[in-house]
Order: structure tokens, then C-alpha cells, then sequence
């Protein structure tokens, strides 16, 4: 099934332009051929291709499939981005695989990354989508700094994961079936326990990803993997 992502598609029945290059030029499908195309808005369609050229697809939907939510809650992920792109680009792709909404870079004391370009993540997350069959896209969020974040009013739980000693819960023992779920994850030298604190006294309740400790794009996938599978 080859799948392109047309996010216009209700006001515009032509591909974008590298998804029609990709069509045309590589899969090398012409006038004729039925494609699926994906808004990333929770639906699929099933259409024909009417014309093409090197940079230029244009279709004609024959039928519309919505796809029913995979999971009935908001799964968000924030995380300080590592100093090695490709584990940030390796987290978004396999997080999106297995099924989440919502992905924010955090800016904290101790990044290792200070600055992210969305622009790269944001083609892996819709060739993620693609090929996982999902037509939801998952919404990217500019990098913000920590305390700026957490200010803000967000509905459901929220948890904080970090490496301090003390009693802290499984995430997947106290995750609430049916209800919206966000999870801090920390840079590798972890939060300073001046944010723990801060998130703490934000509502933000401490848990614990496992007895192994997890480099940051490890425990930013395992805390969606232990969200998805809860719902």
C-alpha cells in the first residue's frame, strides 16, 4: 500500500510537491494508479491518480475511511533533546510506531542541546505515520525552557521521571486507564533537583521507568510504550 501525506487534501486535490516527486519519479506510478493518502488528521482516502509529472500528482478521492482513535486519551511526551540528533530523530520515529500525540523539546539546566530545528522531526514523524498506518499526526511543539512549560495548566496526569534517590512508583502502576497522560523525561546528566522540585510543587508526581538506567531517548520510548499499552 503505498501511502502519501496530503494534510490539504478537502481543498486541494493534487499531492505536495515532494510527495508527488516521490510518486512519480520513485515509485514511478502514474494516471490511473489508486494511492491511500492521509490528512494526519484521523482520516485515510482511498484515490486515483488523474495526472502527473516530476513535481506535480494531482488525484481524485473516491473514498473517504476515518480511522477510529487507536487509543481514547492524550499521550505527551517532553523531553530534553540529546546532543546527538540522530537518537532525537530515532525517539520520534519509533514513538510514533507505537502511538503517541503529542512531543515537546525541553530546554533544561543541564541540555546537552539547546537549540532543535523541528523541521527534520516534524518529516520523520509524517514518514512514521505512513508507514505504521496511522493517520494521525502527531503535534510538535517549538523547544521551551522547563519552567515555562511546566507553568502551564495541562489536563490529566503528570509525571516527572529523574534518577534521584527515594521512593517513586512505577509509571506503569499508576497510569490511569482512559485519562490524559504527561511525562517529563530529562537530559543525560537528568534534571537538577531544583526542577524536580519545581515540577513537584506544579503537581508534577516523581515515578520511576525501571531498575535500569535509561539514556534519555530510551526512557522517553519506554515511557510511551508503558502509556499506549495502558490504554
Amino acid at each position: 500500500m503505498h501511502v502519501f501525506y496530503t494534510p490539504d487534501i478537502l481543498t486541494k486535490a493534487e499531492l505536495p510537491e515532494e510527495e508527488a516527486a516521490h510518486c512519480s519519479r520513485v515509485l514511478r506510478l502514474s494516471a490511473g494508479d489508486e494511492i491511500t493518502l492521509t490528512d494526519g488528521k484521523g482520516n485515510f482516502y482511498l484515490a486515483e491518480i488523474t495526472a502527473t509529472t516530476n513535481k506535480r500528482c494531482t488525484v481524485m478521492v473516491k473514498e473517504t475511511k476515518p480511522q477510529e482513535a487507536l487509543w481514547p486519551c492524550h499521550l505527551h511526551i517532553a523531553m530534553a533533546p540529546t546532543k546527538n540528533m540522530d537518537r532525537n530523530e530515532w525517539f520520534a520515529e519509533k514513538a510514533t510506531e507505537i502511538g503517541f500525540d503529542e512531543l515537546t523539546f525541553l530546554n533544561c539546566r543541564f541540555s546537552e542541546r539547546k537549540i532543535i530545528k523541528t523541521e527534520r522531526i516534524e518529516k520523520i514523524l509524517v514518514s512514521a505515520i505512513k508507514q505504521s498506518l496511522k493517520a494521525r499526526l502527531p503535534k510538535l511543539n517549538e523547544m521551551m525552557d522547563f519552567d515555562k512549560f511546566i507553568a502551564q495548566d495541562f489536563k490529566g496526569q503528570k509525571f516527572i521521571a529523574h534518577c534521584y534517590e527515594g521512593e517513586k512508583p512505577f509509571l506503569k502502576d499508576v497510569l490511569r486507564k482512559g485519562e490524559d497522560a504527561l511525562v517529563l523525561i530529562g537530559p543525560e546528566g537528568d534534571f537538577s533537583e531544583k526542577e524536580v522540585e519545581k515540577a513537584i510543587e506544579k503537581g508534577f508526581i516523581p515515578i520511576s521507568l525501571g531498575k535500569s538506567r535509561l539514556r534519555t531517548e530510551t526512557a522517553a520510548l519506554v515511557a510511551c510504550h508503558t502509556m499506549i499499552i495502558a490504554n
